[in-house]
C-alpha cells in the first residue's frame, strides 16, 4: 500500500458541496409532499417559480460579475435557498410574492456579499422577514386545510388564483375564502390561538375550534412531523450535525413547558409548539445553514438553543405569528460573538513553559 503525504487540511468527507445541497433539497421531499396534501398543489407552482427565479438571478448576477455561471449554480445553493422559501410561503400566494422574494436572496443577501460562504444572513429567512413585513396580508393568508373546506380549489384554480389572483370563474380568493368555510379562518393556529388568548378565551377554548387537532393545527402538526422525519434522515447521513437541531428543540420544548406550567390557560403546551408553524423545518433545515450559523460544537449548542427560546419569546409576545426567520437573522447577527468565546482551546494552551 502506497502512503501519500499532503499538507493540510485534510477533508475526510467525500460529499461535494452540490451533492450535500441536493441531499438537503431530497430531505425536503416529505415535508414538501404532506404540506401539498393538506394545503393543495399550489405548493408546487411556487417551488416551480422559485427555481426559476433563483436560476435566473443568479445567472444575472454572476455573468455581470465575470464568473463562471454554470459551475455556480452546479453548487445548488440557490435551489436549496428557492426551496426553502417557497414552501415558508402561504400556496396560494401571488406569483410576484416568491419571485420579489429569491431576487432579493439571491442578490441583495446572497450575491452582494460575494456569494456562497460569504452571506452573513440566511438567504431565505432574509427574504421572508422582507416579504412579511412588506407584504404582511398575503403573507400570512393561509387557507385552511383541504379536508375540512367544503369546495376546496382543484390544481387549475389554484394555479390561476397564483398568477391572476382570483380563480378561472373570476372569483377573487378573499370572496372563496368566505364560502368555503364556516367556523374557521385562514390564519396559522399559532395566530388562531394567539389571538384568540389575546381577546380573554383560555388556550383549550381557542383550540376547540375547526382546524385544530388534539396536539396542534390539523394538517401543520404532520407537516412538521414529515420535517422531522427528512431531519433525522440529514442526520443519519451526517450531512448537518445534531447541535444546532437539538439544542434549538430542548430549550423551545423546555421553555415552552415551563410557560405551561406556570399559565396553563394562556400558554399553549410544549408539544403545540414543536408541532406548529415551521418548527421543525427550521431546526433542521435553516438554523443549520453551515455558512450562516455558528461554526464551533460549544458554538452550535448556544446558537441553537438561543433560537428557541427567542422563537418561543417572539410567539408568546410579539407581533408576528411564527418566529423562525427573525430568530435565525437575529442568532446570524450572533454568530461572530458566539464562535469568538467557544472557539476550542489550542493544544498546548496555558501550559506550564
Amino acid at each position: 500500500m502506497k502512503l501519500t503525504m499532503a499538507s493540510s487540511p485534510h477533508n475526510h468527507s467525500q460529499k461535494s458541496v452540490s451533492r450535500l445541497m441536493l441531499t438537503v433539497i431530497a430531505a425536503c421531499v416529505p415535508g414538501i409532499a404532506v404540506q401539498s396534501y393538506f394545503f393543495g398543489s399550489g405548493v408546487f407552482l411556487q417551488l416551480l417559480l422559485a427555481l426559476i427565479t433563483v436560476t435566473l438571478a443568479e445567472a444575472a448576477v454572476l455573468k455581470m460579475r465575470g464568473r463562471a455561471v454554470w459551475p455556480t449554480l452546479q453548487d445548488g445553493s440557490a435551489w436549496l435557498t428557492a426551496v426553502l422559501l417557497a414552501i415558508s410561503i402561504p400556496p396560494l400566494a401571488p406569483w410576484w410574492i416568491v419571485v420579489i422574494g429569491c431576487i432579493f436572496a439571491i442578490v441583495m443577501v446572497k450575491q452582494l456579499y460575494g456569494g456562497l460562504g460569504f452571506n452573513l444572513f440566511n438567504p431565505a429567512m432574509a427574504a421572508y422577514v422582507l416579504l412579511l413585513i412588506s407584504f404582511p396580508v398575503q403573507m400570512t393568508s393561509w387557507s385552511p386545510i383541504n379536508e375540512i373546506m367544503h369546495a376546496p380549489l382543484n390544481w387549475q384554480d389554484q394555479f390561476h388564483v397564483i398568477l391572476f389572483e382570483a380563480t378561472a370563474s373570476g372569483q377573487t380568493l378573499e370572496a372563496w375564502r368566505a364560502t368555503v368555510i364556516d367556523g374557521a379562518t385562514s390564519a396559522t393556529p399559532l395566530d388562531s390561538v394567539k389571538t384568540a388568548v389575546g381577546k380573554g378565551l383560555t388556550v383549550t377554548e381557542s383550540m376547540s375550534v375547526i382546524g385544530f387537532g388534539e396536539i396542534a393545527g390539523q394538517g401543520w402538526q404532520y407537516v412538521n412531523l414529515a420535517f422531522l422525519a427528512g431531519g433525522l434522515w440529514l442526520l443519519k447521513s451526517k450531512v448537518i450535525n445534531w447541535h444546532i437541531p437539538v439544542a434549538f428543540l430542548c430549550s423551545l420544548a423546555f421553555i415552552s413547558a415551563a410557560g405551561y406550567l406556570i399559565a396553563p390557560e394562556s400558554q399553549p403546551g410544549m408539544l403545540f409548539h414543536l408541532l406548529s408553524g415551521g418548527t421543525m423545518l427550521g431546526a433542521f433545515f435553516i438554523a443549520t445553514d453551515p455558512v450562516s450559523a455558528s461554526t464551533t460544537n460549544q458554538g452550535r449548542l448556544v446558537y441553537g438553543a438561543l433560537i428557541g427560546i427567542l422563537v418561543y419569546v417572539i410567539r408568546q409576545f410579539g407581533g408576528y405569528p411564527d418566529a423562525i426567520a427573525f430568530a435565525v437573522l437575529i442568532m446570524n447577527m450572533a454568530v461572530p460573538l458566539i464562535d469568538h468565546y467557544t472557539q476550542p482551546r489550542t493544544y498546548g494552551h496555558g501550559a506550564n513553559q
